[in-house]
This record gives C-alpha cells, structure tokens and sequence, in this order.
C-alpha cells in the first residue's frame, strides 16, 4: 500500500496536465475535413417569423449548408421535451410546449437558434449569417413573473395559460394559519435570489460524426450528463440509443449549465449525418450570455411566527420562480422537488406552508446551478432570522440555537415528511462563531469606520440534499498488466474524480493507489449512467465502487481457497492479500486475478444500484463586510466556516470544492444579477463588462473548518460537497450588508449587493 487511501490527502493526478497545458477540451481534438457550424439566432424576445431566405447564404463562398425549421422538418427531427413532465410531489401534469431545435413559427426569446449555417471555416459561417434575411413581426413581451402573470400578459405559448406552468400548495395551510394567529411574534419579508448566468471556463460544444459504414453517430462534447445526452439525441433524431456515442473529453466546469439536453446536441450530428462530414460547433461567450441554460429568478414574501421565547412555530412562503420560455431539465422541477424538500433547513419548525407559482417569460431557460432550490430556501430562512431577531430584540444567534434540531433527534422528518439521517448542527455553529473571533468585532467595526467604511457582520446555517440521478453503475476490471479499471457512469469536469476514486477502490481493494486508473467521459464504456449532477458523484459512485469492491473480494476469495487449498469461508481478507489462517501461504488479490485469468474467469465486478435517499450535508457560515457609505461599494473582508460533509475522502479536495461553492455564492450575493429590459426582453447583461464575475482581489481568504458526522445512508459515510457552501455564504452575506447598513436606517435589502443598488439604498433611508 503507499497510503493513498480513504482519508489521505495525495496530490490530484489531473493538476500535472491541466497545470501544464496538456488537458484535452473539444478544441483541443484535431478532425480532418471537419466543417464549421454557426446559429444565426434571435435577435427579439418575442416575434413572429414570416419568412426566411437563406439563398444568398447558400451561395456565399465556403459555405455546405444553410438548415431552418424546414430541413429540420423534412427530415423527421423531434422537438426536445424536458426530462421531468409532471410534480414529482403530485404527479400534477405540467403545461408545456415541445421546444422546436430550430425556430418554426415564432421565437420566444433573444438567442432562440433560427438557422444553422455551416461552411468550410468559422469565419466564412461567421459572414453567411448576416446574408439570411428572416422576416420577423416584434410582439410585445414579458421579462419578469409579475409581469407575466399579470391579467392580459402576453403569452409565451397558447400552450401554457396564464404564463403558469405551476400554482401550487404543498404543506399544511391550516396547522400554519392557526400558529401564526397564536404567535407571539410574526416577522414577514421579501426574499430575492437573481438570475445568474453560469459561466463556465470552456462554453459549450459540440463535434458531430457519421459513420455510414456503422450506422452511428459519435457526439463529443463539452457535457456533465453524457448517457442521458445519448438518449435524449436518439429521441430527437429518432434512432435507437446505440447508434449515439456520446464521448466528454476533459470538461471545463459545468456549475449545472452543462446538465441537460440542448438543440445542438442533435442538430450538430444531424449536420454531419446530411454534409457526410464531421462539425463543429463552438459557443461564442456571448451565446453563453443569450443560449445557456440560467438559474435562481426566485422571489418570495416569507412569514415565520415565533412564541414568546422566540421558539419557531411556523413559516409560510408564497413564491414566484421565472424559469424563461421553456421547460427544460432545471425549471419547474427544481421548485417542485429541491425547493420544498427542505423547508426547514437545520430548524425545527412544526407547520410548513407554501404557495408556489413557476411562471414563463420571454428570456432564456433557466435550468439549474449549484444548490438549486436548496440556496433559495436557505437564503429565505436566514433572513427571516434576522429579521426576527431585530423585530423581537432576541439575539440572532440565540434564536438559532433555540431552534436547530438536536443531534438526539437525527434522524429527523420535517414538517413536510422529508428524512435528513444525520447532522450536529448546534456544534457546527457554535465552532464557526467561536472561530470567527465574534467578541472581537466591535473592535474591528470601529477600526473600520475611522477609514470612513460601514462594517457589518452576518451569518447563515445551510444544509442541502445531494444525490441527483437515483441511480448508477461502475465496473471494476482487472487487467492483464497488473493494473485495475475503474469504469464510471458518473463524470470529473474539475472535482478531483481521476484522484479520488482510485483513492476509493484502493481502500477496499488494498492495493496500491498507483495501479488503479479511471476510465470515465464515453457512453460506449458503460451502459448507463447519472452524469455529474447535485454533488452525487462521491455519493453515488464511490457506494457503487464499495459494492463492486466486495463483489471483486468474494470472486477472489474463490480462487483463493482453490490456490490455497482450503475451505473457501476459512480464507482471510486484508490489504490487498487473502491468507488461510493457521498456515503461511496467501495469495494477492492481482494474483488471483491473474489465476482466474488463466483459469478462463476474472475478477472483474460490475454494480448498479439505485439509491433510496439522499445526503445531506450542513454547516454554518460567518462573514464580515465593509462598505463605503460614499459609493455603495462592498468588500468581502472575512469568512469563517465550519461545515459537515461527512466522511471525507480526500479532505484537500474537499476544501477545494467548497472553495468554489464559496466563490460563486459571493458573486452572486455581491454582483451577479441577469437584467433584462422591460418591454424588449434585451438582456443588458450580456458580457463580462457588464456581468462581472469575482476575481481572487475580491475575495478572502476562506477559513473552512470540517466537523463531518458520518452519513448512514452510504457505506463510506460520505455527503456531497460541492455545492453546499453556496447556500450558506449567499445569505451570510446578505446579513452582514443589511447589518452594516441599518445604522444609516436601512430596513430591508435583498439581492446582490452591487455598489449602484447598495448607493440607492442608502440614499433611500437618507431621505
């Protein structure tokens, strides 16, 4: 053994050449004869198409093709339909429309794809666009919930009426109503989470192939989802699964925008099948801006009722969720699933009440990001907190303390039958205000207003179910070399898989790190698989992984007690070697491999199992900001954590994940906002000068401190921890702002915390 094991910290293999300049993106892969693909898209929100001519594009030099809805057509395509149809709660149908691969008839947002223009280079594909002439009629369009669920909006589609693909109660609307009545103390608010456009580094990608001599196409692209990708090609293109490969080299982030099924995922292979020659097609980052699936558009009204000792008793939400013009993977399904699922958070609150509407406007999908309904209702809990807490007088961390599920009550069911197995939430939060120096403060606070600067300080307890897809499969092979195989269905794009699993499958096995190697990223590999989602990978794959290891064990302990000539059940397992006790003979597991090889059989194990619950991991978030009264500029100045992610595998790993989680939440609680214009359906945002992203000069340095309880519905005890930290960051942060500006008499503020909206807020409370 060389010690890379469960729990050890060995250096991720994949840094050498990623670090080095040797990773391998789409455009990275060199194709001969490949052809290049541009969509001309929309450049209105809402419109009418009444006709297109695309002659003068067909004869432009260079160019093979110009495809509209018409080809599309012809050829027997299928519009997308989203994964999820119905409630997952109620099995309440949802109203939709099929979203076409290609515009036909009208558009619905700004980007929608109208034609595919596909020419010899991207240059020349790039000039032919501006030659086709689309007739459009403008219609009036809505941007925002209220505006589309307003009497007499514009519709996005005749197909979903009212604009509400959703208008929901879950919960117990009288246990609720009657607490309220009774409550000694009722605190209510306006809770926002903005739109965000996922950025990941590399934009999405796709190279098509046709092979005639097969009969199968080869996808590869920039994807965390690749096996439901495969299936959701041969549904559009209406050819069986096995005719699609879909192959992920390395991937440059995901954050969720990656995750479900797009128009060029089909059209790009349909293009090659028609040209017989591979293409190419390359998002620009402005098409990240006006294509990619986005996320959050959340607002609510929150109530939490309190007793008298500030003891919570209910809490009602009526909240409005914008998921765009389509149904996709991400929209409706997240406010019916991920949204309610943990309502309570870490408290225990007895009646739970929701009023949930998830309505369509005319602007991008919106799909999911990291902590997906679960940083929403978070960030409405920690803010009702405060603001009971200045409402009742009593101490923000007292009520939260006389509020968090005791660990004597793990596992808990919340108020909306949801089980959560384990948790020590009152010793994480107690750890992360200890390490957060809180006596300190006022000292700090004072240093900061004799540089003129407003200091603030706020904190937040988050908790998030991970798992994504129910099920996943892995194959452990032993190979004639001496090496083992990890197959996955689940997929690294930047997690540390490459080094963590092998940790995984050496800790079972007991052999050396070193001879174990991922094969991951190919839907020819394996034959299923649940992608990269909801922080599911550990979780999912690495139970998969323990099975196939003890389904390895038990072949070789076979083989074993032949080679050692005793009874199979009198054979011994440990660190890589079988023994009969009593004797001095034994045998390793990669000899018995080698036996069973030559014996005809191998050792080889293949898993698949579906899981029955979820992981949950928690924590507690503590921040500090300054800001300057004089522009409204806010600067995140500390951050203390302590957070449960059970079972760590690779604690350096882990941090890093949460590092990330922790860097995305800042953004979108400090400048991140999607904004697009009333009337138009513009958006305003749409590039990085105008969007801005947090850079290593805003942030702190992150102190994470990890105090895991095991998790009991795996056996590694592993909970997911990639994106957890978002939701306890985001509404710290919007705590600690709301703090720092209440001396200037600023009651409310919600959203990012951009130096425009922070000026007017104080302006606001000055006059």
């Amino acid at each position: 053994m060389d010690g890379s094991v469960i729990g050890s910290t060995p250096r991720r293999r994949e840094d050498q050449r990623f670090l080095t300049g040797q990773g391998r993106y789409l455009d990275d892969i060199a194709v001969p004869g490949v052809a290049h693909a541009v969509f001309l898209r929309s450049p209105h929100a809402h419109a009418v198409i009444r006709g297109i001519d695309a002659a003068a594009a067909r004869a432009a030099p260079g160019v093979l093709a110009v495809l509209t809805a018409a080809e599309v057509r012809a050829d027997g395509l299928n519009p997308m339909r989203p994964p999820a149809e119905t409630n997952a709660q109620t099995g309440t149908p949802f109203p939709f429309l099929p979203q076409p691969l290609l515009a036909e008839d009208r558009v619905r947002h700004v980007g929608e794809p109208v034609a595919l223009i596909v020419a010899e280079t991207r240059a020349q594909a790039q000039d032919a666009t501006e030659l086709v002439a689309v007739d459009y009629a403008p219609l009036p369009a809505v941007v925002t919930a209220a505006e589309a669920r307003a009497p007499g909006a514009p519709l996005v589609t005749e197909a979903v009426p009212g604009n509400t693909v959703i208008d929901w109660r879950w919960g117990d609307h009288a246990a609720a109503e009657a607490a309220v009545a009774a409550a000694a103390h009722r605190v209510a608010i306006t809770a926002s989470s903005p739109r965000i456009v996922t950025s990941p580094m590399e934009p999405r990608s796709v190279l098509g192939a046709w092979d005639a001599a097969s009969g199968r196409f080869t996808v590869t692209t920039s994807s965390q989802n690749i096996h439901a990708i495969r299936d959701r090609i041969a549904l559009a293109l209406g050819v069986e699964p096995g005719t699609v490969r879909v192959v992920a080299p390395d991937v440059g982030g995901g954050f969720g925008a990656k995750n479900f099924f797009y128009a060029e995922h089909a059209l790009i292979p349909w293009t090659a099948r028609r040209l017989g020659r591979p293409v190419k097609w390359l998002a620009s980052r402005t098409e990240v801006f006006l294509a990619d699936h986005q996320a959050r558009d959340h607002e609510a009204v929150a109530e939490l009722a309190l007793d008298a000792e500030g003891r919570f008793l209910a809490r009602r939400v009526e909240s409005d969720a914008n998921i765009g013009a389509w149904l996709t993977g991400g929209g409706a399904g997240i406010q019916a699933n991920q949204y309610v699922h943990l309502q309570g958070t870490v408290y225990a609150i007895p009646a739970v009440a929701l009023t949930i509407r998830v309505v369509l406007t005319n602007t991008p999908a919106v799909g999911v990001t990291r902590s997906p309904g679960f940083a929403e209702t978070i960030n409405i809990m920690e803010r009702l907190i405060d603001a009971a807490a200045r409402q009742t007088g009593i101490d923000a961390a007292t009520l939260r303390r006389r509020n968090f599920v005791p660990e004597d009550a793990m596992p808990m069911t919340n108020a909306l039958g949801f089980q959560v197995d384990s948790g020590r939430f009152r010793e994480c939060f107690d750890r992360a205000l200890a390490a957060a120096d809180l006596p300190g403060f006022a000292a700090r606070q004072a240093a900061s207003a004799t540089r003129g600067r407003l200091r603030g300080l706020g904190y937040a307890c988050h908790m998030k179910g991970t798992g994504g897809s129910p099920t996943e499969n892995v194959e452990i092979k032993f190979e004639p070399d001496g090496t083992v195989s990890l197959i996955t269905g689940t997929q690294h794009i930047g997690q540390g898989h490459e080094t963590t699993f092998p940790q995984i499958v050496a800790d079972r096995l007991g052999v050396p790190d070193a001879l174990v190697h991922l094969r991951q990223g190919d839907t020819d590999l394996i034959p299923t698989g649940g992608g990269h989602g909801s922080s599911r990978a550990t979780y999912m794959a690495g139970t998969a992984i323990h099975r196939a290891a003890e389904a390895a064990i038990g072949k070789g302990r076979a083989v074993a007690a032949r080679a050692l000539a005793v009874a199979e059940d009198a054979i011994r397992y440990e660190d890589g070697v079988f023994t009969a006790p009593g004797t001095n003979r034994s045998l390793s597991l990669l000899d018995a491999a080698a036996l069973a090889r030559a014996e005809g059989s191998t050792l080889d194990s293949y898993v698949i199992w579906t899981r029955e619950h979820m992981t949950f991991p928690n924590g507690t978030h503590v921040v500090e900001v300054e800001i300057d009264r004089d522009t409204g500029e806010t600067t995140l100045i500390r951050h203390t954590a302590c957070d449960d992610y059970g079972v760590l595998v690779n604690p350096m790993v882990v941090r890093g994940q949460a590092h990330g989680a922790l860097a995305q939440g800042s953004g979108a609680a400090l400048m991140e906002r999607a904004v697009f214009e009333a009337g138009s359906g513009q958006i305003l945002t749409a590039s990085f000068l105008d969007y801005p992203l947090p850079r290593a000069a805003d942030l702190p340095a992150w102190d994470v401190a990890v105090h895991g309880t095991p998790c009991t519905t795996n056996p590694l005890g592993v909970k997911g921890a990639g994106e957890a930290a978002v939701g306890g960051i985001f509404p710290a942060i919007g705590n600690a702002v709301l703090d720092a500006l209440a001396p200037l008499g600023v009651r409310a503020f919600s959203g990012p915390a951009t130096p425009e909206r922070v000026w007017q807020a104080i302006q606001a409370a000055r006059t």
